[in-house]
This record gives C-alpha cells, sequence and structure tokens, in this order.
C-alpha cells in the first residue's frame, strides 16, 4: 500500500492524504474495474503523442482541432502546454489554431528555447500564410520572457498580440474559469 501511496504522491498537485484516499478507493474496488484503469493508463501511454502541427496531445498524427477545416486557418494562439490548450477550449471563443510550445523559457530550469516547439511554430508563421499571432501564456516571469522573446521572432511575419491580464500574476491558465478566460482573448492587445 505504501507504494501506491508514493505513487499516487508523485502526480502533480495530490498531496499524502489525497494520496492514500485514492489507494485506499482503489483497492476497495472489484479487481476488473482495477484492470480497467491500470489498462487505460498504459493505452494512454502507449497511443497518445503529439500533433505532428500543433503538438497537442493526439492519438493520430493531426489533433481534433487541427483535423477541423472550420477552423480559422489564419489565426494562431501560442500556448505553454495541452493543459492551457484545453482551458481556452472549454470558453468556445477561440475558432483558430493552436500551437503547443512544450514549455516556457526557463533559464533557471535549464529551459531554453531549443528546448520549445519554436522553430516549427515560425516555420508555420512563415509557410502557412498567418494574419495574427495570439500569445496566451501564463503571466509569470517565464511567461513573460518567453512571450518577448516569441514576439521579436513573429512580428516580422504579421501582427502578435497577447492575451489581456484578466488573470491573477502567477496564476496558471489550466485554473482559470471561462468567463476570465474568454475576457483575457477578447482584450487581447499588440505587443510593443
Amino acid at each position: 500500500m505504501a507504494r501506491l501511496i508514493d505513487q499516487f504522491q508523485r502526480l502533480p498537485g495530490i498531496g499524502p492524504r489525497t494520496a492514500q484516499r485514492l489507494a485506499l478507493h482503489l483497492l476497495n474496488q472489484p479487481e476488473d474495474q482495477v484492470q480497467q484503469f491500470a489498462d487505460a493508463l498504459l493505452a494512454a501511454r502507449s497511443q497518445v503523442g503529439q500533433c505532428q502541427s500543433c503538438f497537442h496531445l493526439s492519438a493520430d498524427p493531426l489533433c481534433e482541432i487541427c483535423s477541423k477545416p472550420e477552423r480559422n486557418n489564419g489565426l494562431i494562439c501560442v500556448v505553454a502546454d495541452s493543459r492551457d490548450l484545453l482551458a481556452l477550449e472549454r470558453t468556445r471563443e477561440f475558432k483558430g489554431r493552436y500551437h503547443v510550445l512544450g514549455g516556457l523559457i526557463s533559464p533557471m530550469d535549464g529551459i531554453g528555447p531549443e528546448l520549445l516547439h519554436i522553430k516549427p511554430l515560425i516555420e508555420r508563421i512563415a509557410k502557412d500564410g498567418i494574419t495574427e499571432v495570439i500569445l496566451a501564456l501564463t503571466p509569470s516571469v517565464e511567461g513573460d520572457t518567453t512571450s518577448l522573446y516569441l514576439a521579436r521572432l513573429i512580428k516580422p511575419f504579421c501582427p502578435v498580440s497577447r492575451i489581456a491580464y484578466g488573470l491573477p500574476m502567477g496564476s496558471e491558465l489550466e485554473y482559470a474559469d471561462e468567463v476570465t478566460l474568454s475576457r483575457a482573448l477578447e482584450g487581447r492587445r499588440p505587443m510593443d
């Protein structure tokens, strides 16, 4: 049981008491339900990769969003990771395409621009006739650094804007409610 609790504690946002509750819950389930849970974890791990276009999580070469022809091909919203993309999609406000960077520039953590999906973003912008890029990065030191870096690279190709600061500094996009995210998208402004 201690090993199971330890494994749950490795998940983000799971403390010791929640890990213990989850472990006890699983141990009280019928074996077939526990097996289904284990099978689902293993299947997701082996079958889910990255979209070839936007780097969002996908079991297919193109994710569900990139596969939809009705999305606005000229508009790209740049996010740090798939959690942020999913949070923005919940608002049902954004009708364009996305690009998932895979993180934020953070020299303190050894994450430089070369470790992120920046080069494919610039290539997309250059060849796909993009009319605007919206930077939807977490308002933090790392998010601001990444936004400024990207704005410099993107400006020669098309206008760049950033979502409004309807979010508290240091907060994560995935935890924001739909109304706050919708207003942040509507209130975006060009990067200087």
